[in-house]
């Protein structure tokens, strides 16, 4: 080792090589493990116990046996050299770990040199951040400054023009039939995205407000384009899942062939084409709420699958006969009669009452039409920002029109109508028409009041018949006693005389 220009020190014992390692860690350590007052291994047990742990130990033995070439590494040597060795062989080793030990110390300095690059990077990052922040609020300084001075200009020439612009706006106002001024939307409680004002509305949102804390199942039944989506929202939004994202699923745009591994899952090859596992709509809202939207669409082979999912939270995934656990809150949603579907055989009688436990009827469109101007304007606005248009009225003629229309598509007709009349329009006052009724309104009509008439009578029949108090079916039906009077003698609701 001297003659190929090693410093070399040697050590008659255990102890005295501890304190050389101590007192002058050397680069690396040839370790016998026969001493006198101890073995190599335990010898190697305390260099690495007492921080030297980055020093490679080599043990020269002339035990050959497996177990002790075990021993050794366990103890922490890098190598192990069995006795008599060959000279080459030994130094080759030597230089070996110590090329990769020299390679591990200039790795460790890279790191600590990027280490305190980053650190300094971050540093000047944050220095730049302020300075932006900085020249950001004097820019704004600046700009309010100059708004000031703006405003205090234009203050002096309004002086000059008051006159002209009274004898304008007064001629504006004789032009036109009727001025809708654009005013801010008044939104009902939570409802962000929901345009309620008028009874029926209110109504089926407070029925909404009332279910939204619970983990009840809810249906809600109405025409298409009632905007049941909106309402599921609002319903997640006002319950404890609300943290979590609201999973939807269009049953009606499934074919039968695709909603079961949609809703439920499914293997790796599961079937023909199916060449990757697919997380399911139930496991994906779990712990959340899951919105099925066209509930009537739903394969009838596979309603009691559903059923059980509902009322246990188990299922398995197709292709698969494991048990997968989750915990939903489901909100249905239907245009159809789903009872008369049961009647029909179309639809499973206890899949039909696992999902009618709170159902909320949506008014159609035609049945309050004083929601209908503010909704005209919140599809304004939205249009005026896509289409790059203003819009500052809206004939009172035209607004008439919308509202006596019967709006068989309802709140997803109303938009269309508004949209192609922000195409059509080149002028500041909207003007346009309703589309004409067609001879297919009626039976949708009757149809959802019929719905809405068995769903009061089955109510009244629970509660004995009695409408108001505790527990009463005004109580259940979320509305107040004299509303659902009204109702009551609207559909022409009695009690039997028996």
């Amino acid at each position: 080792m001297t003659r190929e220009g090693y410093d070399v020190r040697c050590a008659p014992n255990g102890q005295i090589a501890l304190m050389f390692a101590q007192e002058d860690p050397p680069e690396l350590i040839l370790l016998d493990i026969r001493l006198p007052d101890m073995d190599g291994f335990e010898i190697c047990r305390r260099l690495k116990k007492d921080r030297a742990d980055n020093i490679p130990v080599i043990f020269i033995s002339a035990l050959q046996e497996l177990k002790d070439k075990v021993r050794g590494f366990a103890a922490g040597g890098v190598d192990y050299v069995t006795k008599p060795f060959q000279a080459e062989e030994l130094l080759a080793r030597v230089d070996t770990h110590l090329a990769l030990k020299r390679l591990q110390k200039k790795v460790e300095i890279q790191n600590a040199q990027l280490e305190q690059d980053i650190t300094e990077r971050k540093r000047t990052e944050e220095a730049l951040q302020k300075a932006h922040d900085q020249l950001e609020e004097r820019v704004r300084e600046r700009t309010l400054e100059l708004a000031t001075a703006n405003e205090q200009l234009v203050a002096s020439e309004r002086a000059l023009e008051e006159r002209v612009q009274e004898i304008e706006q007064l001629k504006e106002r004789l032009q036109q039939e009727n001025i809708y001024l654009h005013e801010e939307i008044k939104l009902l409680g939570e409802h962000t995205e929901i345009v309620g004002q008028g009874l029926a509305m209110k109504e089926a949102l407070a029925q909404a407000e009332k279910v939204a804390p619970t983990e009840s199942t809810v249906l809600l039944i109405g025409e298409t384009g009632t905007g049941k989506e909106l309402l599921a929202r609002a319903i997640h939004r006002m319950s404890s899942r609300k943290d979590r994202p609201l999973v939807t699923v269009n049953c009606a745009s499934l074919p039968p062939t695709l909603i079961e591994s949609e809703l439920f899952g499914r293997e790796k090859g599961a079937y023909t084409g199916a060449l990757t596992k697919l997380i399911g709509r139930f496991e994906i809202a779990d712990g959340s709420t899951l919105f099925l939207d066209e509930i009537g669409e739903f394969p009838f082979e596979l309603q009691s699958k559903l059923l059980r999912v509902l009322e246990t939270g188990d299922f398995e995934r197709l292709g698969s006969t494991k048990n997968v656990h989750t915990d939903v809150r489901l909100i249905a949603a239907t245009n159809r009669d789903l009872s008369r579907e049961v009647t029909e055989g179309r639809f499973r009688r206890d899949l039909f009452y696992r999902l009618n436990v709170f159902p909320i009827i949506i008014p159609p469109l035609r049945d309050h039409p004083e929601d209908i101007p503010p909704m005209v304007w919140v599809f304004v606005k939205e249009f005026q920002k896509r289409m790059g248009k203003e819009i500052v009225s809206i004939s009172k003629k035209s607004m008439e029109a919308l509202q006596s229309y019967s709006w068989p598509g309802n709140v997803r007709e109303l938009r269309n109508v508004i949209e192609h009349a922000m195409i059509m329009s080149s002028d500041k006052t909207l003007v346009f028409q309703a589309p004409k009724p067609t001879s297919s309104e009626t039976p949708v009509v009757r149809n959802l009041q019929d719905m809405e008439r068995r769903h009061i009578v089955s109510v009244l029949a629970k509660n004995g018949w009695r409408v108001g108090g505790k527990g009463g079916a005004a109580e259940v039906l979320g509305l107040k006693r004299s509303t659902l009077y009204s109702k009551m003698k609207k559909l022409g609701i009695q009690r039997p005389n028996s």
